[in-house]
């Protein structure tokens, strides 16, 4: 039980969250703003604990003939879904601690407030019917918003507590990365999906709108960090992203030839999506705090 429960905590959603939440951090510090290891930390916790409760949430409200894990018996599926119920709140309750911790210590401003609200507003929609834009194919789209935009811009916003051009630049591409990704993510479960009537963002679109999409949302976004010049973005922050390219030409090039009708190694894509997007949020995270 405890192995499926991670499994749809999606740790890998957990470390990208961490990871570009420690971006917006980091934007603060390069403008010259001493990071609260305070704030910081229980800024982090509460976001982390949000989107772990989302994830279980999406999970307990799909419908009760969907299995959740292989092989499971009609009184094992209850009773998985009334300790994923337990779990969920106590992610939440841990994540509220949090968000009281930074109000009773003052350290949240008016920015970060209306962020936090539209972070716990998007993943209430995400998760909770009666919207459950998880099961109505368009959870991908607050997923990518929520990891791309609004954790580095809340981590920022504690920090600095107003908002900065660097912040904007930086968040949109990752924002069309996060998207490109959890697009990826959809293709391995496809066939099952469309089996037991799940909706994901693949399922509407389809396999022949996916691919392109995919492949614009992966060049736009390395074409806005190619304009940073033209934007006065500073290019020594921009210019190590570069080395995340390779992936994302492999990643496009290997999901057109799946489509084309070639060896469908799901792992590898996935993985390969999962690098692109996490490595370059790591290489701007590193960018801004050694700088």
């Amino acid at each position: 039980m405890f192995k499926s429960l991670l499994k749809l905590s999606r740790p890998i959603h957990l470390l990208l969250a961490a990871l570009n939440y420690t971006l917006g951090a980091g934007i603060a510090h390069y403008l010259g703003q001493p990071v609260r290891a305070a704030s910081f930390g229980l800024g982090l916790l509460a976001v982390l604990a949000l989107l772990d409760a989302a994830s279980l949430f999406a999970e307990y409200f799909r419908l009760p003939l969907m299995p959740m894990t292989p092989g499971e018996t009609p009184r094992q599926r209850e009773l998985f879904r009334v300790t994923l119920l337990q779990v969920a709140y106590a992610a939440l309750t841990l994540s509220a601690v949090a968000i009281l911790t930074l109000l009773l210590t003052h350290s949240l401003n008016l920015s970060a407030d209306i962020l936090l609200v539209l972070a716990f507003l998007f993943l209430v929609a995400f998760a909770v019917p009666p919207l459950r834009l998880s099961g109505a194919g368009y959870g991908e789209l607050v997923l990518a918003i929520y990891l791309g935009t609004l954790l580095p811009a809340l981590a920022f916003l504690l920090q600095y507590g107003q908002f900065h051009r660097l912040l904007s630049f930086t968040t949109f591409p990752l924002t069309l990365l996060a998207l490109a990704y959890l697009l990826v993510c959809n293709f391995p479960t496809f066939a099952t999906d469309q089996k037991l009537g799940r909706h994901t963002l693949l399922t509407r679109l389809t396999w022949q709108r996916a691919v392109p999409i995919h492949h614009f949302l992966v060049l736009a976004a390395f074409l806005l960090f190619a304009a940073a010049p033209f934007l006065k973005y500073p290019w020594d922050l921009v210019w190590p992203v570069f080395l995340a390219l390779p992936f994302a030409a492999i990643q496009m090039i290997w999901l057109q030839r799946i489509a084309s009708g070639g060896r469908t190694l799901w792992n590898f894509l996935t993985a390969l999506a999962s690098a692109t997007f996490g490595l370059t949020a790591y290489l701007l995270t590193l960018a801004f705090w050694i700088r």
